[in-house]
C-alpha cells in the first residue's frame, strides 16, 4: 500500500486567491485520509480568509514552526511569516511578494530535507516578485537552480491532454532565436521520459507542433519548421522517440488531433497554454518535469479581481494535489520496476516486459 504522504503547500501571493483555493480544497475531510497537508504561510492569514468563505465546515489546523512537527489528521500550518502580517485582497504589494517568496523558500528547505514529500506551490505575481529581487522569471526557473538541475520542462496535464512548451517564461519576440534543433530534441527527451516515469505511458506519442502559420506554408511563412523544427522531430525518432509533426496548431487543435497522441510539445507559451486552457482550465495542472521532487501548481494565477469574494474555483488546486500523490506513487512503480529489470536476468538474455502502451 502507497504511503500516506506529507504535502508542502506553499501560499503564494497572500492577496491573491491562493488561500482560498488553499482552503476549499482541504475542506473536505476525505483530503486529510489522502495526505497530510502542510501549508507554508501564516495561520492569521488562513483564519481571515477562511472566514470569507460560505459553507465550510469547522477546519481542525495544527500551527507549527517546522515540518517535523505534522500532526497526521489536521491541516498542518508553518508560520513562516512575521506576526504583523497584513492581508490587501486584491492588491499586489512589495510585502504579498516578499511573503510568497520566504514561503517558497522554506518548503524547499524542507522537501531538500525530507520533511515533505511533495511540493505544490499557489500562484503569485511575477512582476511583483522581481520588483522584489526574486531574480527569476516564475516557480519553474527557481526550482531548476535550487536543484541543480540542467533542464525542465513545464508540462500542463489534465484527464485529455498534456502539454509541453520548448521556451517558456520569454517575449515572443525572443522565441524564434532561441528555437535551435538541439533545444527541442531535450525537451523530447525530457517529455519522453517524464511520461515513462511519472505516468506510466510505457512508449508515448508525443506530437510536436509547428511555430508559423501554416507550418511556415512551404517556407513562405518562415522556414523555421523545415530548417529547425522538423531535423529535430526526425533526430528524436532515430533515438526511438515516437515524436510527429510539425503541426499547424490551430487545425491541430480546432480538429481535436491531439487526442491522438499522449502529449504535445509546443513552441513557446501561449501556443500551448491557450488551447489547454480553454479545454481543460478547472482541473488543469502545471507540472515542472526533469526536478528530482514531485513539483505541481495549479494552472491559474493570482486573480486579484476575484480575492477575498469567495468566487474562486479550487477545482485546479485539488487536481495539483492528486497529480502531486499520483506522480509521486507513479515514480516509486516505475523505479522499482526498472531496479527488476536490472536484477531479473537469464543467461546472455535480460527478461524485460512485453511493449505496448501502458493506459493510465
Amino acid at each position: 500500500m502507497a504511503k500516506k504522504l506529507i504535502v508542502g503547500i506553499t501560499q503564494g501571493d497572500g492577496n491573491g486567491i491562493g488561500y482560498e483555493v488553499i482552503i476549499k480544497a482541504l475542506a473536505d475531510e476525505r483530503m486529510l485520509d489522502l495526505c497530510t497537508p502542510v501549508i507554508y504561510g501564516s495561520s492569521k492569514i488562513f483564519g481571515f480568509y477562511k472566514k470569507q468563505i460560505h459553507n465550510i465546515e469547522q477546519i481542525n489546523t495544527n500551527v507549527i514552526t517546522s515540518a517535523k512537527d505534522v500532526h497526521q489528521k489536521r491541516v498542518n500550518i508553518v508560520n513562516c511569516l512575521p506576526d504583523n502580517v497584513f492581508v490587501e485582497p486584491g492588491q499586489s504589494t512589495p510585502e504579498s511578494a516578499k511573503a510568497a517568496m520566504t514561503s517558497l523558500q522554506r518548503a524547499v528547505e524542507d522537501i531538500k530535507q525530507g520533511y515533505i514529500d511533495v511540493l505544490v506551490t499557489a500562484p503569485f505575481n511575477k512582476r511583483a516578485m522581481s520588483a522584489e529581487g526574486f531574480g527569476y522569471t516564475g516557480h519553474t526557473e527557481y526550482l531548476e537552480k535550487e536543484f541543480g538541475v540542467d533542464e525542465v520542462a513545464m508540462i500542463m496535464v489534465s484527464e485529455r491532454l498534456k502539454v509541453g512548451v520548448v521556451t517558456g517564461h520569454i517575449s515572443l519576440k525572443d522565441v524564434p532565436s532561441s528555437l535551435t534543433q538541439e533545444k527541442i530534441l531535450r525537451k523530447l527527451r525530457l517529455m519522453r521520459a517524464s511520461l515513462q516515469r511519472d505516468f506510466c505511458i510505457d512508449e508515448p506519442r508525443i506530437a510536436v507542433l509547428g511555430l508559423n502559420p501554416h507550418c511556415g506554408d512551404g517556407g513562405l511563412l518562415g522556414d523555421e519548421e523545415e530548417q529547425i523544427i522538423l531535423p529535430a522531430v526526425k533526430a528524436a525518432n532515430e533515438e526511438g522517440i515516437l515524436a510527429y509533426g510539425p503541426y499547424s496548431s490551430d487545425g491541430f487543435f480546432g480538429l481535436g488531433h491531439y487526442a491522438k497522441y499522449d502529449a504535445v510539445l509546443a513552441m513557446y507559451h501561449d501556443q500551448g497554454l491557450i488551447p489547454f486552457k480553454a479545454l481543460a482550465f478547472d482541473d488543469g495542472v502545471n507540472y515542472t518535469a526533469g526536478l528530482p521532487i514531485v513539483r505541481t501548481s495549479p494552472d491559474h494565477g493570482t486573480a486579484y479581481e476575484m480575492a477575498g469574494r469567495d468566487l474562486a474555483d479550487p477545482g485546479s488546486m485539488i487536481a495539483s494535489i492528486y497529480a502531486a500523490i499520483d506522480i509521486y506513487n507513479r515514480r516509486a512503480e516505475y523505479d522499482d520496476l526498472m531496479a527488476g529489470r536490472m536484477t531479473i536476468k537469464m543467461p546472455d538474455t535480460e527478461i524485460k516486459p512485453k511493449g505496448g502502451r501502458i493506459i493510465e
